[in-house]
């Protein structure tokens, strides 16, 4: 459904029963559960709130609680697969499904009863129309039975050859009719993508309800943040979506001067900014930033001696002494803090990095604590992929979802240390694996496989952590590469995942182009390499580009990969 008058209507239908909140494992997910559980506050709405990190938990969480509920909110999945025939609910059970996952199954978009879809009226889904993929069944040929009317033989033979031929040309048409079904549906389902963050559409939700909050437009700002930290969409999206969000911001938060000298302690203030482009850098110190931020580590080559070299001579030009940017931040002689945008960005353009300024929004709690938009996906996916064992399975997803409440600044702090170690961690193994040239040209991809007993490996176990880590590879690589055609190649890259199960975890990710659309084409063929070879494989995360194989099927599905590919 559409933001018009009938779709609130519904949603306000809604607000009156008990709702089984099934949440994916992602910050733009929980961000748009966080609007969501204000809505729910505001309306004194019961509702219960279960993570579910992929398709076997979300059937697992139905089946659990479908007799106690009618009405399920699905966020950030079950768009992009048929649901009804997955769950197989009974006809009074509702499904609210705000999923930025693309394409959508084409029988939840015509479902007119039981799914409804929460989409912005400017996303275009560019579905195929009902009547070129779906056939009402009076359509379906019907056998026509030769009466005997006493007429003449040769009358009846006559109309016996006009059925033969009327009911030959009808399995023509209808094959014809298949035959452009199967076309159209390929064209529209071959590749996966990423439409509107589901935070930005629950809080467009709010605001049509006149119920949107400061705390709100901050979490659509994290969840837009997050689908561009994790490079989910193109680079004219995001600034698209920034421009919506920043006619918000303007109107929450317009102050006069007296009230910006009384800024009190709780006080919560959310800013448009242009900053840098370098992770954590507020919370870090600027040198361990440039190293451990993808786009400045790959564009300065920084895992050879020639690119530490680059380095200094980058700092040197800025004019930039090592003891002032190896201390914290906030140690920094604050004559050098206010200018160092505009020296990084000076001295960046010479360096070949004309990319180094983004815009983004950053928030200050207070007096002292501010923090960007970056800061707070790189904390909470941190937190929730941590491989720290503490309690229960959900236990992780609580510490993130509670780490985006501004009265937990202590769960955010953690998050932004284990942020530190996965950075580190993650340009470390790219380092590794350039110089120990562990990325291979396979043809039509690269691929990359990590072995049990790398550092880190265990990290790299979590979907997340896995695809963070293979987007910058890919990026490092293709700095590093003179191979002109390895530098428009995808990649696919394999990690351990349980070594007991004898398992890895496989994802695959688009070219680093220019003019990357974000378009990826694996979990298609993913599905069609496992099929065609009987490889044991399971496809159960929501982005359908990752998925777990039996390490002894591993060499079968990729031969298989490379000439489907080829």
């Amino acid at each position: 459904i559409r933001f018009d008058a009938y779709a609130i209507n519904t949603i306000l239908l809604l607000f009156l029963q008990r709702v089984l909140l099934l949440v994916a494992s992602d910050v733009d997910a929980l961000c748009a559960c966080k609007i969501l559980q204000a809505l729910f506050q505001c309306d004194h709405v019961q509702y219960t709130l279960v993570p579910v990190s992929g398709w076997q938990e979300l059937e697992t969480a139905f089946l659990e609680h479908k007799d106690q509920f009618k009405y399920f909110v699905l966020i950030n999945c079950g768009a992009n697969v048929d649901l009804l025939e997955i769950l197989q609910p009974e006809e009074d059970a509702f499904f609210f499904v705000c999923d930025s996952h693309r394409p959508i199954n084409v029988v939840n978009v015509y479902n007119e009863t039981q799914i409804k879809l929460l989409v912005k009226p400017d996303d275009d889904l560019d579905v195929p129309a009902y009547d070129d993929i779906f056939r009402d069944e009076d359509e379906e040929e019907e056998e026509s039975e030769a009466e005997s009317d006493g007429s003449e033989p040769s009358d009846k033979r006559r109309r016996f050859e006009e059925e033969v031929i009327e009911r030959t040309m009808k399995r023509r048409q209808r094959r014809e009719w298949e035959a452009r079904r199967r076309e159209i549906l390929f064209d529209y389902e071959q590749y996966e993508y990423h439409g509107t963050s589901s935070a930005m559409v629950m809080f467009d939700l709010a605001w049509i309800m006149s119920k949107d909050l400061n705390d709100m437009l901050w979490w659509a700002i994290v969840g837009l943040t997050d689908q561009w930290v994790q490079d989910k969409i193109t680079q004219m999206k995001y600034v698209t979506d920034i421009g919506i969000l920043q006619r918000h911001v303007s109107r929450h938060n317009h102050r006069n001067e007296d009230e910006e000298n009384s800024l009190s302690i709780d006080c919560m203030r959310i800013a448009f900014e242009y900053d840098l482009r370098l992770a954590l850098y507020q919370h870090w110190s600027l040198y361990e930033s440039l190293c451990n931020t993808s786009y400045t580590s790959a564009n300065l080559k920084l895992w050879s001696v020639q690119g530490q070299k680059r380095l200094h001579e980058f700092l040197a030009d800025m004019g930039l002494p090592l003891k002032q940017v190896k201390q914290k931040f906030n140690s920094m002689d604050i004559s050098l803090k206010e200018n160092l945008r505009e020296m990084i960005e000076e001295s960046a353009s010479k360096f070949g990095m004309k990319d180094l300024r983004v815009q983004t929004f950053s928030i200050h709690f207070g007096f002292k604590n501010k923090f960007l938009a970056s800061d707070i996906v790189y904390a909470t996916a941190s937190l929730m992929e941590s491989i720290e064992k503490e309690g229960p399975e959900t236990t992780n997803f609580i510490k993130a979802l509670d780490s985006l409440s501004r009265g937990n600044l202590d769960k955010l702090h953690q998050g932004l240390d284990l942020a530190k170690k996965q950075l580190r961690a993650i340009q470390q193994t790219v380092a590794s694996c350039i110089c120990t040239n562990l990325v291979i040209s396979q043809g039509p991809f690269l691929y990359c496989s990590l072995m049990e007993g790398t550092p880190d490996v265990k990290l790299f176990s979590k979907p997340v952590s896995l695809c963070l880590l293979s987007k910058y590879l890919l990026k490092s690589f293709v700095c590093s590469t003179k191979n002109k055609r390895c530098k428009l190649l995808p990649l696919i890259m394999a990690a351990p995942m349980d070594v007991e199960q004898g398992t890895v975890i496989m994802v695959g990710i688009p070219p680093e182009t220019e003019s990357s659309d974000k378009k990826n084409f694996f979990g298609r063929a993913f599905e069609k390499a496992a099929e065609s070879t009987n490889s044991r494989t399971l496809h159960n995360h929501f982005d359908m580009s990752i998925i777990e194989l039996k390490t002894e099927d591993r060499s079968k599905f990729l031969d298989a990969l490379i000439s489907l590919l080829s």
